[in-house]
């Protein structure tokens, strides 16, 4: 048995000499920065604490003994690590959701302090405190409410404003006559709650006193169309037809004429998009005859427009139905009505 031992222990012992002048010869042929992955890292140090800093310092070629016992500490070190497991320090972070609502619920109200939006966020079944609902603002550059106060956006004045406001302007018109192609200029006003739209007139030669005679007609106590209304401003742009009488005479009745600013057709949007709306829909698709079939047309559009055509700014309805409009998909067969030949159709079900 000692013979048997002695022969395996000198076969180790060359083995193990010849390993260690193979990896000198390999190292001396490697470029230098060797870097190892973290595998191989791992595999060293594990074998390196077994056999110890005096051996290491015999054995080891691509580390020094040192490095590969601080691959072991480390090792042991991430072992235990438990920092993944804690938790923030303080208090849990507010909700996106929660934080969108807040800034939602204080651009929409300017007048809305903290304890405001607070009462608004428990009525929704959410928790907070207002020092929170302070914090949330100022990371958004919000202002508190009495800033916000003194900050009205456009938008804003029309929302709150809509019932007592009316748009007008004029479009043109080309129209074929006896006297050869003509130009024919339409004034109209639109309500901007409702979106209902009437020709207040159309004349090919706008002048000062036709338009003090539409302004009569308009503001008339009892009879005109924004007197009807209780309309008290009329938006307009900076037309030269608009004249100092036409808003002298809107006054008289009740009416204020709000110029609105050069170049700036979006304050006044509603009235530029019916203006759209009516050119694209109708007259870009119609040669005119004279004065009689402008007036035609645009009568029958104003009806279409008014009761059978969706409007999209109101939520895709109806804006003054004439009659009860179905919800169910059973019932009379489907009747097509049309107007101006076909141009204008509306679909509906034939009352029973």
């Amino acid at each position: 048995m000692a013979f048997v031992t002695g022969l395996v222990n000198q076969e180790l012992l060359l083995k193990n000499e010849y390993l260690l002048v193979e990896n000198r010869i390999l190292k001396a042929h490697l470029q230098p920065g060797l870097r190892l992955s973290r595998p191989e890292r791992i595999a060293l140090a594990e074998i390196g604490k077994r056999l110890g800093r005096k051996v290491l310092q015999q054995v080891a070629s691509v580390a020094n003994p040192d490095t590969i016992l601080g691959w072991y500490r480390q090792l042991v070190a991430a072992k235990f690590d438990g920092s993944r497991e804690r938790r923030l320090p303080g208090r849990p972070r507010i909700a996106p959701e929660i934080e969108r609502l807040v800034v939602r619920l204080a651009r929409e109200n300017s007048g809305w302090g903290y304890d405001r939006i607070v009462g608004a966020l428990a009525n929704l079944g959410h928790r907070v405190s207002d020092q929170t609902v302070g914090n949330i603002l100022r990371r958004q550059g919000i202002a508190p409410a009495p800033g916000r106060k003194r900050t009205t956006t456009w938008s804003q004045f029309i929302r709150g404003h809509m019932a007592v406001l009316a748009g007008t302007d004029f479009f043109t018109v080309e129209v074929l006559t006896w006297r050869g192609l003509v130009t024919y200029y339409v004034l109209f006003f639109l309500h901007l709650e409702t979106r209902r739209v009437t020709i207040a007139g159309i004349t090919d030669q706008p002048e000062e006193s036709w338009m003090q005679q539409v302004a009569r007609n308009a503001s008339l106590e009892g009879d005109g169309w924004l007197s009807l209304r209780k309309i008290r401003y009329l938006l307009h742009d900076r037309d030269t037809k608009f004249c100092p009488s036409f808003g002298e005479t809107l006054a008289a009745g009740g009416v204020k004429s709000l110029r609105l600013p050069a170049r700036s057709p979006n304050l006044n949007s509603f009235a530029e998009r019916w203006v759209r709306t009516v050119k694209e829909e109708c007259l870009s698709k119609l040669i005119l005859f004279g004065e009689g079939s402008l007036r035609r047309a645009l009568r029958e559009f104003e009806v279409h427009y008014h009761g059978e055509r969706n409007h999209q700014g109101k939520g895709n309805i109806l804006l003054f139905p004439c009659g009860e409009v179905p919800t169910t998909k059973r019932g009379p067969s489907i009747r097509c009505h049309e107007r101006l030949g076909g141009l204008l159709k509306y679909y509906h079900r034939k009352s029973a």
